[in-house]
């Protein structure tokens, strides 16, 4: 008797706008459920502008395929990546129209992603043709909302909020991304994009507050190297694993 697919849910991880950070929350909380002993799938869904495989080091690897399906591209961090940047050649663009991007994303997610359980899918800014694919043929069981909190991004991140709620998606949370500024001399905190913007959106909205991720030159460093900040030790981790906690948390009940 085979044995039963896991029963495997998708976090869809949106904003309304680009330069927000997405991508970079996407791969930390990945590899963050990853470090709680969840089995965990990262899908690149950003089809234009894929930056998966620069964050988890998996630049230059492609993707194996078993009986017409895609095999994740394994990284050092316990979470299987599929992206448009690792089927493309380096730097080229991809201009393909909205139905062929809805294809890409099928192929992605449709892959044999084993047995993960859940599937982080960092989804490209705005509310276009991906989001709407996604959400009507690979129904996520909720959606990560990132913004920074400066009132221009919550403008944007609300909008991506209400796509969801139209496509009867819950919205698991909102994160506010680059909150607070650590000077690594003197060790003062900052706000220059704001602070708290976020938390009172989600409160007026009637949704979960996530938590906070710093502005930390420690985060792109290690971002750009390709080792997710999730993946080591001190505050920067911890944030991440903080998210991670109140994902689970919230997938394990609902």
């Amino acid at each position: 008797m085979m044995a039963d697919k896991p029963k495997r849910r998708i976090v869809a991880v949106g904003s309304g706008k680009g330069g927000v950070g997405k991508s970079t929350v996407s791969a930390n909380l990945a590899v963050a459920l990853a470090r709680l002993g969840r089995k965990v799938g990262l899908v690149d869904a950003d089809i234009y502008g894929p930056s998966q495989p620069r964050l988890l080091g998996t630049e230059g690897k492609r993707p194996d395929a078993r009986e017409k399906q895609l095999l994740p591209v394994p990284s050092a961090f316990g979470v299987g990546v599929l992206s448009m940047g690792n089927l493309i050649e380096p730097g080229k663009a991809i201009a393909w129209r909205g139905p062929m991007a809805g294809n890409a994303l099928g192929q992605l997610v449709d892959a044999d992603w084993g047995a993960a359980e859940i599937l982080v899918v960092d989804l490209p800014p705005g509310t276009g043709d991906v989001q709407l694919t996604m959400l009507q043929r690979h129904k996520p069981a909720g959606a990560v909302i990132v913004s920074t909190p400066q009132d221009l991004a919550l403008i944007d991140a609300t909008r991506a909020m209400q796509l969801f709620e139209v496509g009867q998606v819950p919205v698991i949370g909102l994160v506010e991304n680059m909150a607070g500024y650590a000077c690594p001399h003197c060790g003062e905190v900052s706000d220059p994009f704001g602070r708290g913007g976020a938390e009172a959106e989600a409160a007026r909205l009637g949704h979960a507050f996530l938590g906070r991720i710093p502005l930390d030159l420690a985060i792109r460093q290690a971002s750009d190297a390709g080792v997710p900040p999730a993946a080591g030790d001190g505050p920067q981790a911890e944030a991440f694993l903080a998210l991670a906690r109140r994902v689970a948390t919230w997938l394990d009940n609902s």
